[in-house]
C-alpha cells in the first residue's frame, strides 16, 4: 500500500482541483455544475493495509512510495485511516512484539472498520498457523475488542467474525451491512453515507422496477429498493453476494431478486444470446424496468451492456473513474442528456475521485 500525500491545509485546493478536472470531462456533454461532497480532512479511510518491516529483533507497519519497494516508510499512526484503526495499531504491536507465535513470519496486517465502531484485523503469514498461534490471537481479541482473521497459505482461521458490521442512516432509515473480511467495500463511510442519500434523492420515488449491475454487497441496493417496486440486481463475487443476501434478509427487504452474474452475462440473457440456468425461474420479461444503476469497476461498463442501457428511460451512474464515465456518456449521448452530476471525494491527496450522473432520456 502506498502513502497518500496527507496535508489537510491543502485540501480544499485539492477537491477545487478535482472539481475543475470533473467539469472539464463532463463539459462535451453540457453537464451541469456538478454537486460537491466533501471528506473529511483526516481520519476519513475505514479499512487500511500495513506491510510490516523488520529491524533488529523488532516489526515495523511501513508503507511505500509508489515503485519503491525497497525504502519503507516507518509509521507508528496513520492519520488518513480511521480513529478506530488508530487506536488499534499500537496495542496490535505491542502484542505481536510480546508474543512469537504471533509475530513469526508476520508479513501483513490489514484493518477494516466501520463508522459503528466495529473492527476485525487480518494477519498475514509465511507460515502455518498452529495452536499456539490460535491462543495467542485469542487473547489478542479480547484485548483489542476486534474480530481476528489469520491467513497463511491455504490456511484460515478466524476469532469472532469473518465480516464487520456498519449502519448507515439515509432518509431516517437506518441500514445494517455486514461488511466481509477481503471483500470490497466503500473506504470511506461518510463520503459514501453521502452517496447512498444523493443517489436514493437521485432516483426519486418510482412506481416501476430498478436493475441494478454491479451490486457488490447491496450497498446502494437496500436503500434504493425502498424507492421502487422491485429490483433485480446482479453481482459477480461469490462472497459480495452472500453478504448482499444477508444484507436484505437483516433489513426485512423483499423485494430484491439478486443473481450471481457479470453484467455482461445480463446483458446477453436480456438480448436472448443465451439462457443461463442461474435465471431459472426469473421472468426477465415480467419486469417495468424504469431505471438502470450502475456502479461499475475501473473500466465502466463494456460496449454491450452501454448499448444495453440505451433502453432505459434513466440511467443512474456512480463512478470510480471519470474517464471511463465519460467514454460510456459518450456512448449514450445521443439517447440520454446528464440531468444531475455530483463528485464525491472517496480518496483525498490523491488523483482518484467518484462521481455519479443522472442520465435522462432526450
Amino acid at each position: 500500500m502506498t502513502r497518500p500525500h496527507f496535508d489537510p491545509s491543502t485540501y480544499d485546493a485539492q477537491l477545487a482541483e478535482k472539481t475543475a478536472r470533473l467539469v472539464e470531462l463532463l463539459a462535451p456533454f453540457a453537464a451541469p455544475e456538478p454537486e460537491v461532497f466533501a471528506s473529511p480532512p483526516e481520519h476519513y479511510r475505514l479499512r487500511a493495509e500495513f506491510r510490516l518491516w523488520r529491524e533488529g529483533d523488532q516489526r515495523h507497519y511501513a508503507m511505500f512510495e509508489p515503485g519503491d519497494k525497497h525504502t519503507p516508510i516507518l509509521l507508528e499512526d496513520f492519520p488518513v485511516a480511521s480513529l478506530r484503526i488508530n487506536e488499534l495499531m499500537a496495542p496490535l504491536k505491542a502484542a505481536w512484539q510480546a508474543s512469537e507465535a504471533l509475530s513469526l513470519k508476520l508479513f501483513q496486517v490489514e484493518f477494516l472498520t466501520t463508522l459503528a465502531g466495529d473492527a476485525l484485523v487480518t494477519l498475514a503469514y509465511h507460515r502455518p498457523l498452529d495452536d499456539a498461534w490460535q491462543t495467542d490471537a485469542e487473547r489478542l481479541a479480547v484485548t483489542l475488542g476486534a474480530s481476528i482473521v489469520g491467513r497463511s497459505r491455504g490456511q484460515c482461521r478466524v476469532i469472532g467474525r469473518d465480516y464487520v458490521e456498519e449502519a448507515l442512516e439515509v432518509a431516517g432509515r437506518i441500514y445494517r451491512y455486514r461488511q466481509p473480511e477481503g471483500a470490497f467495500t466503500q473506504p470511506n463511510g461518510e463520503v459514501n453515507r453521502r452517496m447512498l442519500a444523493w443517489a436514493f434523492d437521485a432516483l426519486g420515488e418510482r412506481q416501476d422496477d430498478l436493475l441494478e449491475l454491479y451490486c457488490g454487497n447491496g450497498n446502494f441496493t437496500l436503500p434504493l429498493s425502498t424507492r421502487v417496486r422491485r429490483v433485480l440486481a446482479t453481482e459477480i463475487s461469490k462472497s459480495s453476494v452472500n453478504a448482499a443476501l444477508a444484507n436484505l434478509a437483516d433489513n426485512a427487504i423483499d423485494n430484491v431478486t439478486l443473481v450471481r452474474l457479470s453484467a455482461e452475462e445480463l446483458t446477453q440473457a436480456l438480448n436472448e444470446v443465451r439462457p443461463f440456468r442461474r435465471l431459472s425461474g426469473i421472468d426477465l420479461k415480467g419486469y417495468e424496468f424504469g431505471t438502470l444503476f450502475v456502479d461499475p469497476p475501473r473500466a465502466g461498463m463494456d460496449p454491450d451492456t452501454c448499448e444495453l442501457a440505451r433502453r432505459f428511460g434513466r440511467i443512474l451512474y456512480i463512478s470510480c473513474n471519470p474517464e471511463t464515465l465519460a467514454a460510456n456518456i459518450a456512448q449514450l449521448q445521443d439517447t440520454h442528456r446528464i440531468a444531475r452530476c455530483a463528485l464525491f471525494d472517496q480518496f483525498p491527496y490523491t488523483h482518484h475521485m467518484e462521481s455519479g450522473v443522472l442520465l435522462e432520456r432526450r
